[in-house]
């Protein structure tokens, strides 16, 4: 990164259901208003637009910026599944890092339909192919919807590998539920018990409960991402920067180690938070705020281990002993996390950032972790990118 990137604005509008919902431009606008009024920015100092979503026709980027302004600045659609919202920021941090530009929109939002996600175009070859592939052969389960399958699958693997029972995945849930409870903006609010998980109706008896599974959502985040010298000149905000940041796709590895784990991520993930360690030249020691990819209670506990948060197999006891929440080593997922705050696909990652600035600003009310300075931020998706961002707060003084 040559030059400093701060985060200048951030807005997010609550998740919903599938049918509760504004049109996915009304949501996205809603989003960078409140993004551009954080910054105190009209929508004129935007020099570009990467805007992000999965379920959608070409160029509704466009379409979700122009009620802002027809300024004539390029606007990128960005889609790269479940960590489409994340790839956006990437770009717009690269876009301010490289010199480019010097006020750059990241925006992400979704409209989804109810019910497991799938294909849509079914006329030509899956960019899954190679991933059901392996997963059949590794599973050997039918019936399940992609996600559940991968997932679900992953969860099983460390199960036979480490003797995770599958009470560590519930408790994972339950925690969720306690955090969202503190969050507004979040899909699900109701706390849950680790027996209310347990007993949820088993969408693969012995391996997944039907409350380990993340809602379909839809909403919409967004931020506003400046160079620091831009900051200083205009009075803006100095609060939070992008300290350090990767993005990988998938290796061989994710095949041919025939690994459930490593099909849905866990490689990648390794490489993109080392690199992210070494830019920074911190460790996972040193975090104070984490919120990563919990689509399934499966992923947040294997995520751990990937992330460096504990040691492989030592998820078990991470979790039994609360070191994942307030009051243990490390907070994971403060928000509620995809499992309760809600997953509308192309706003995930961008609502992450949303959670970390306000962590890191002092700003997140009840949900606040205490003296919180780095905030890591993991958001996945299978076929497969993922991206890994490190924020961090500046000084008191050089708030403004």
């Amino acid at each position: 990164m040559k030059r400093k990137v701060l985060v200048a604005g951030v807005g997010m509008i609550p998740f919903t259901k599938p049918g509760n919902h504004e049109p996915y431009f009304t949501m996205a606008g809603a989003a960078a208003r409140q993004a551009l009024a954080d910054a105190e920015l009209d929508y004129d100092a935007i020099e570009q637009a990467y805007v992000g979503y999965v379920y959608g026709d070409s160029t509704s980027g466009q379409k979700a910026v122009y009620p802002l302004g027809m300024t004539g600045i390029p606007v990128i659609n960005v889609n790269n599944n479940c960590s489409t919202g994340s790839t956006a920021l990437f770009l717009a941090r690269q876009a301010i890092a490289s010199g480019a530009c010097d006020c750059v929109l990241a925006l992400g939002f979704e409209q989804m339909n109810p019910g497991a996600i799938g294909t849509v175009f079914n006329d030509r070859p899956s960019p899954f192919e190679d991933f059901d592939r392996e997963a059949d052969a590794l599973v050997n389960i039918a019936d399940l919807p992609l996600a559940l399958r991968y997932f679900g699958g992953a969860g099983q693997a460390h199960m036979q590998k480490y003797g995770t029972p599958l009470e560590s995945f519930a408790k994972v849930r339950a925690k969720a539920s306690r955090h969202a409870a503190n969050n507004p903006l979040a899909l699900l609010r109701k706390e849950l018990s680790v027996d209310d998980v347990m007993n949820a109706p088993a969408l693969w008896p012995g391996v997944l409960t039907r409350l380990m599974a993340c809602p379909p959502t839809c909403g919409a985040a967004a931020a506003v991402l400046v160079s620091e010298d831009y900051a200083k000149t205009r009075g803006l905000r100095r609060d939070v920067s992008i300290r350090a940041q990767a993005m990988t796709t998938d290796r061989p590895d994710t095949f041919d180690s025939h690994d459930m784990m490593n099909l849905v991520g866990y490689g990648m993930t390794q490489q993109a938070v080392q690199q992210v360690y070494e830019q920074a030249g911190v460790g996972p020691e040193d975090l104070d705020v984490v919120e990563l990819h919990d689509c399934f209670a499966q992923n947040e506990l294997i995520s751990y281990e990937a992330l460096g948060l504990c040691m492989p197999g030592e998820a078990q006891k991470f979790i039994a002993d609360g070191d994942n929440t307030y009051g243990g080593r490390i907070v994971t997922n403060p928000s509620g996390g995809l499992l309760s705050k809600g997953h509308p696909l192309g706003a995930t990652g961008l609502a992450q950032c949303y959670e970390l600035t306000h962590q890191l600003r002092g700003t997140a009310q009840q949900r606040q972790v205490e003296g919180a300075r780095l905030g890591l931020q993991h958001n996945l998706g299978l076929g497969g990118a993922c991206v890994v961002t490190l924020y961090e707060a500046e000084g008191a003084a050089s708030a403004r």
